[in-house]
């Protein structure tokens, strides 16, 4: 900051004379490569834009040469400061301010002003509120138009279309958008260069690296939206700003923390490693080994086996009759044990390591081959005459002395890249197992009523769930006059689940396809998939609906 009252330069002295009479110049705020911000106190206010994110521009006006905009001032810093001094932002705070300024370049938009330099510099954190504020919207209402015959912005921020001087639009300032998401979530530029000629040309001819691959931990569908905003083709972009606002907040919803009860469940509760399950465990092994000595080796192995069984079933049982006491379900598990593996994946994804990985593929290896070859020798000891036997007994036991030490590293180095337990667990919960416990969970509670539990359930869940619980409260003879509505409640859940999960895969393909480099020769056969992936994906959204809609009314018939 510059206190242009006792060091004046001559840029400060001009343009303080040549609004005299308008305005009172204070100090020099700062300089970018388009202008320079001075402090001065208003006597003629004209407003031009108005939004809560957006600083408001008082004037714009020109007077012996100097173009010229003023704006209020906001008590902050730009989101460029705090990344340099504090590092990158949380996903959860980058989400919301590129949403915050998603919904005010979509309101400029519609007033038909192109921001043409969105960077990092002009977006303003207020210090008592957290709330994103464009600024310099002032410089794109002085250039009239959106033509881009003239290029002005910043290099490292700047839209392939732009830095070519072709015609830009709204979508022109979604990749500047895009390259700011990168930055306050890395720390990192998409592109760098020596020079500005050198930044465009890269910025121009080569593709953005995806987020993901620059080894920070960042929601997936977050990183795919930016990696989207990045597309050379602005047709490969969002629509619109408004559209990537509310994906924006799609994804900040999706991130919302699960109840504590499900937290609990995927990380303790729904595991059998407490220690009641250490003395249970000792308490079998005990009895068989006891059984094995009186009875015999068959009697001992029994005893374990149904012990093993036993302990399993009951635990499965009182946990799924524990989470039902507090209203939730099965079902309900599904997006537990998804969300907390997605988390696992993020945070293991931020220490990658190309040595590790090699270690875990060969002790992979090794496990494989001595525990294949230990089995191998066995069974062609079985029919060799006694000493052959001896020598080849042996060496099948010296396979387990290398296999287990293998596969014990193999697993080991497998834990920190894959949440194993969690993948276990999930598997099980959200498989048979989880329904069959929670089956005879639900019979050991009867009819007593379930709490009302405040979870994330898909809509097609929710429905479900409210209609098989309206069907339970109505009397007997009137169920059975239904038929099998249950089953068919079910079904309908099932195809609702399946089509939203091929929604998804739908939508990530079409981002996918977008972000890729299409060769000049196969240009037509990008589109042609693009546009095929396109008409599946809205076939599917609409049946989902359909599904969606058969389960509200179903719901609605019966509470009516």
């Amino acid at each position: 900051m510059t206190d242009l009252t006792t060091n004046p330069d001559p840029l400060f002295l001009s343009f303080r004379t040549a609004l005299a009479g308008r305005y009172s110049i204070d100090r020099e705020l700062g300089r970018g490569g388009m202008g320079v911000v001075y402090l001065a106190r208003e006597v003629q206010l004209a407003a031009k834009l108005s939004h809560p994110n957006i600083i408001p521009i008082h004037s714009v006006n020109e007077t012996d040469g100097f173009v010229y905009f003023v704006m209020a001032f906001v008590d902050g810093e730009t989101l460029a400061q705090r990344v340099r001094s504090r590092g990158p932002v949380s996903a959860s705070d980058g989400a919301r301010i590129l949403r915050e300024v998603a919904w005010a370049l979509g309101y400029a938009h519609g007033q038909g002003v192109i921001h043409r330099d969105v960077k990092p510099d002009n977006i303003l954190i207020e210090a008592g509120t957290g709330r994103a504020l464009v600024a310099d919207f002032g410089i794109a209402a002085a250039t009239g138009d959106a033509r881009g015959d003239c290029v002005n912005g910043t290099p490292e921020f700047m839209s392939p279309e732009q830095a070519l001087g072709h015609d830009v639009d709204g979508r022109s300032d979604l990749y500047p958008l895009g390259a700011t998401g990168f930055y306050a979530l890395s720390g990192r530029l998409p592109f760098t260069g020596d020079t500005a000629a050198e930044l465009l040309a890269r910025d121009v001819t080569e593709e953005a690296p995806p987020l993901a691959t620059v080894g920070v931990a960042v929601p997936r569908k977050l990183a795919q939206l930016i990696d989207r905003c990045l597309a050379k083709d602005p047709a490969h972009r969002p629509a619109s700003a408004p559209e990537l606002a509310e994906q924006l907040g799609v994804a900040i919803e999706q991130r919302r923390e699960l109840p504590a009860a499900l937290r609990a469940f995927v990380k303790r509760n729904g595991r059998m490693d407490g220690g009641g399950t250490v003395l249970g465990l000792f308490t079998t092994v005990v009895a068989s080994v006891a059984t094995s000595k009186l009875v015999g080796i068959p009697a001992g192995v029994l005893v374990f086996a149904g012990g093993v069984t036993a302990l399993t079933t009951s635990f499965a049982i009182v946990a799924a009759r524990r989470m039902l006491d507090l209203g939730f379900t099965q079902r309900d598990l599904v997006p537990a044990f998804r969300a907390e593996q997605e988390s696992s994946r993020e945070e293991r994804s931020a220490q990658p390591s190309r040595v590790r990985g090699f270690i875990e593929r060969v002790l992979k290896r090794v496990a494989s081959i001595a525990g294949s070859t230990s089995l191998l020798l066995l069974a062609f000891a079985t029919v060799q005459d006694d000493s052959a036997s001896i020598a080849i007994g042996l060496l099948t036991a010296a396979g387990p002395l290398l296999a287990i030490p293998a596969a014990l590293g193999y697993v080991t180095l497998l834990q920190l890249r894959r949440d194993v337990d969690v993948e276990l667990w999930s598997a099980a919960w959200t498989g048979r197992f989880g329904v069959w416990a929670f089956s005879i969970a639900r019979a050991w509670r009867g009819n007593k009523p379930m709490a009302r539990a405040m979870t994330h359930r898909a809509t097609e869940l929710s429905l479900g769930m409210a209609a098989e619980q309206l069907f339970e409260s109505l009397p007997r003879t009137s169920r059975e006059s239904l038929g099998d509505l249950p089953g068919l409640l079910q079904r309908l859940q099932r195809d609702a689940v399946l089509l939203r999960a091929r929604f998804d895969a739908l939508q990530e393909g079409l981002q996918h396809v977008s972000q890729q480099v299409s060769q000049p020769s196969r240009v037509s056969d990008d589109d042609e998939h693009d546009e095929s992936l396109r008409v599946e994906r809205d076939l599917v959204q609409q049946r989902l609906r359909e599904t969606v809609g058969a389960l509200e009314t179903i719901r609605l018939s019966l509470w009516l």
